[in-house]
């Protein structure tokens, strides 16, 4: 047990001190470029950030344990909203500038209810409730569609295009790159959350088997929350320092990658069977997502933090809803 904890502690630490290199880097990168940071929220750091569920998934997939890449994806995306998100608004109120964040809520929103349809349509058929790989393909489409219009926002040759209408409006500053160092710490920080990920789910899974807790807790909670920590750290240094957008854009990018990539690539490689309670789980991701709809679309676009503790109040009363389910 000492070991684990050990062990734990330390990928903690790496989380953090990754975290911190990720968006410092990240940001500098996107400062230099004039690109807006919530696209770089939604792509570069939230895919490294996304590396732990990832690697678990696959890994899961390989060795036939469905319920953990189930458990883990829907579990991270839970946890990215109510607890991530929630305590990086009370930290610091988190507030949008650009639209790129506020244009892919709903396309998150979206992503969870095709996760949704999915689940329960063997259901309706009298079969078990699984995402077999056609399922797979068709959520690998949809990501391909992010890809490309996350693509066009910083290329396109149209309003929006972050990247070329800065080069048209000040040529002579883009034609150096950005310096070496902002790339080796967001290479870095990537590395060190992938690291510190594995290290922090390896050693937080053997300390939760050590301590009795059952099975059911420790793939949606605690293999889930461990991939997590690499958004929650990165999350919290972003909104403590002010980058509001790259914050939010990090949880939405994330959740995005999960639901739309991680997931059904799971379901390629081996159908991923939806366990028991898993609907529920389902059902409580497609509400968080939703409840980010008012607040950024329709609302003053800030999460206070009020809400951002509402949020986690209620992360922390489901986790305690499914330990006892």
């Amino acid at each position: 047990m000492l070991m684990s904890s050990l062990g734990l502690i330390f990928g903690l630490l790496l989380l953090l001190v990754s975290g911190a290199a990720l968006v410092s880097g990240s940001s500098g990168i996107a400062a230099r470029f004039g690109v807006s940071p919530a696209v770089v929220g939604l792509t570069i750091v939230a895919f490294g950030t996304s590396a732990p569920e990832l690697v678990v998934n696959i890994t899961g997939a390989i060795k036939n344990q469905s319920a953990l890449a189930f458990g883990n994806v829907v579990g991270s995306n839970i946890a990215n909203v109510g607890l991530v998100l929630g305590f990086a608004a009370l930290c610091r109120p988190v507030e949008i500038e650009g639209r790129f964040v506020r244009r892919e809520l709903p396309l998150l929103l979206l992503a969870t209810a095709v996760i949704v349809v999915m689940s329960i349509d063997p259901v309706l058929r009298g079969s078990a409730a699984t995402l077999d790989r056609s399922d797979g393909a068709v959520m690998l489409l949809l990501f391909c569609i992010f890809l490309y219009v996350s693509i066009l926002d910083v290329f396109g040759p149209r309003p929006g295009g972050a990247l070329l209408t800065e080069i048209e409006t000040n040529p002579v500053v883009q034609a150096t790159p950005p310096p070496v160092n902002h790339w080796i710490l967001v290479t870095v920080g990537v590395a060190g959350l992938f690291w510190g990920g594995q290290l922090t789910i390896e050693n937080g899974v053997t300390l939760a088997l050590e301590l009795g807790i059952s099975s059911v807790i420790i793939g949606l909670f605690v293999v889930a929350v461990g991939t997590s920590l690499p958004e929650l750290v990165t999350s919290i240094v972003a909104a403590l320092r002010g980058e509001s957008d790259l914050a939010l854009g990090n949880v939405v990018g994330s959740n995005i990658f999960n639901s739309l990539f991680v997931l059904p690539l799971s379901a390629i490689v081996r159908p991923v069977d939806i366990p028991a309670g898993g609907l529920i789980d389902l059902g409580a991701s497609l509400l968080l997502a939703a409840v980010l709809i008012p607040i950024f679309w329709i609302g003053r676009a800030k999460l206070e933090r009020a809400t951002g503790a509402a949020m986690l109040l209620f992360y922390l009363a489901y986790a305690v809803f499914r330990s006892a389910y």
